[in-house]
């Protein structure tokens, strides 16, 4: 199978159902951007951490579950796999179980820290977009609320290990400063 296909050469791309959409429609804007996710999470394995790396390994394949429902018009089709209240859970869980190993938070932190931490904190500003996009296309698109609740948690749950690897290589985390 050739990886290149030509179909897209003219703006248009494929959705899961075989319909067509421009490039710039905001379903593929909130797909492409849950892609951006996925590509950012990938980087960072491994981490140097198993127990991050497991759940970066389940958050990827979570986001590929998000994709297939983004590229699927018809938010009740059976045949796309669908984000489940089952996945924000498991994120939270996850949280839980992280924010046991670092101090309370009781001021905002500057995103950086060690290599994997910033790009920890990086994912998260790209799950960020991600989840605005989703918003966008579900101000006109119906979509499984799931989906944006998914990606508002995951966000959290990337913030929250940029946080965890910080604290193991201590690395301190900076206040801003308002002056």
């Amino acid at each position: 199978m050739k990886i290149y296909t030509g179909r897209g050469d003219e703006g248009m791309t494929d959705l899961r159902d075989m319909s067509r959409v421009s490039k710039t429609s905001p379903r593929i804007e909130a797909y492409g951007t849950v892609d951006e996710v996925n590509c950012a999470v990938g980087v960072l394995r491994p981490s140097g951490y198993d127990d991050v790396d497991e759940q970066l390994r389940r958050i990827q394949n979570h986001l590929h579950v998000v994709q297939a429902e983004l590229a699927t018009p018809d938010a009740d089709d059976e045949d796309t796999p669908h984000v489940r209240e089952k996945h924000v859970e498991q994120l939270e869980a996850m949280m839980d179980g992280f924010d046991d190993e670092l101090d309370p938070l009781d001021h905002f932190i500057l995103p950086g820290g060690s290599e994997v931490g910033a790009k920890l904190h990086q994912a998260r500003a790209i799950c960020r977009r991600a989840e605005r996009r989703t918003v966008a296309l579900a101000a006109d698109n119906p979509i499984n609320e799931a989906v944006v609740t998914y990606l508002n948690r995951l966000s959290d749950a990337l913030f929250t290990l940029a946080r965890v690897v910080n604290q193991r290589e201590g690395v301190t985390e900076d206040a801003p400063e308002y002056d």
